[in-house]
């Protein structure tokens, strides 16, 4: 991990299937909570929706666990706010727009104190994808530039949340795994792991756990961690299973993808 004891929840999305909102991570959300009642909501991913109403609809989705939510944009100060915070949520919208606000609004280097201090941090979908180290591995438009593409850095990998291995059928554009494989060939010592809907990252003292909040326990959850090697002249694919947590039957699949460009030659 890039920030030492760090205590994150980081979900791919904010719903699954057809669920309500949050409402596959509720019990994931309480209990890296673990007692906190009151919560920090950086909205700023938020392009179509109006932080007042983003934060509403987090408010609504928390108050069945007795969580108590106030949005930053509500705070006269940004920076202060984030240091008296008990606890942090960033929400999903585009990830470009979201770190824009972080630079703008001076947040990058308070929110890592406070993680550095044990704070729990909780995102999904975009407030997962600035917790790595940068966000050159979002799904989303780049409709504004922001400072930097260095993200949070909170661990020491980039994430792909909304992970799919999903091919249409006659769709002739790059699978998500071709376009992760682009950055591997010019970014071969940076892992990527990538998340799909239903399951989260769990961290908390040094380790990582892949959690699932599927409803079908029966049915694995997976995750994919995409790693070149620089040795090997030609594309291999090495798959493997490791058991993360067997009480929720949570599988993690580990890809390496290795020298695609050569395959692509």
């Amino acid at each position: 991990m890039t920030i030492e004891n760090a205590n994150l929840l980081l979900l791919s999305s904010s719903r699954v299937g057809d669920t309500k909102y949050l409402q596959h991570a509720l019990a994931m959300i309480k209990a890296k909570l673990n007692g906190i009642t009151e919560l920090l909501f950086i909205p700023y991913a938020g392009v179509t929706v109006n932080y007042d109403d983003y934060t509403t609809m987090v408010q609504n989705a928390l108050s069945d666990i007795g969580v108590k939510v106030t949005g930053i944009h509500q705070c006269e100060s940004p920076i202060e706010a984030v240091n008296a915070a008990q606890a942090i949520a960033v929400g999903g919208g585009n990830t470009f727009h979201l770190l824009h606000q972080l630079y703008q609004n001076g947040l990058i280097a308070p929110i890592q104190h406070k993680v550095a201090q044990g704070m729990p941090y909780i995102g999904w979908s975009a407030g997962s994808n600035v917790a790595g180290l940068s966000i050159r591995t979002t799904n989303d438009m780049p409709i504004i530039e922001p400072q930097s593409f260095d993200a949070l850095q909170l661990v020491d990998f980039q994430l792909n949340p909304h992970y799919t291995d999903h091919n249409p059928p006659g769709h002739n554009g790059e699978t998500r795994a071709q376009r992760l494989a682009e950055f591997m060939v010019l970014n071969n010592d940076t892992a990527i792991v990538a998340i799909v809907e239903g399951t989260a990252l769990d961290i908390k003292q040094n380790t990582m756990v892949l959690a699932s909040g599927l409803s079908d326990t029966t049915v694995p959850a997976t995750g994919f961690v995409f790693k070149g090697v620089r040795s090997l002249k030609w594309l291999q694919m090495i798959a493997w299973i490791i058991c993360c947590s067997p009480s929720l039957k949570v599988i993690l699949a580990i890809i390496y993808i290795i020298n695609y460009a050569q395959y692509l030659q």
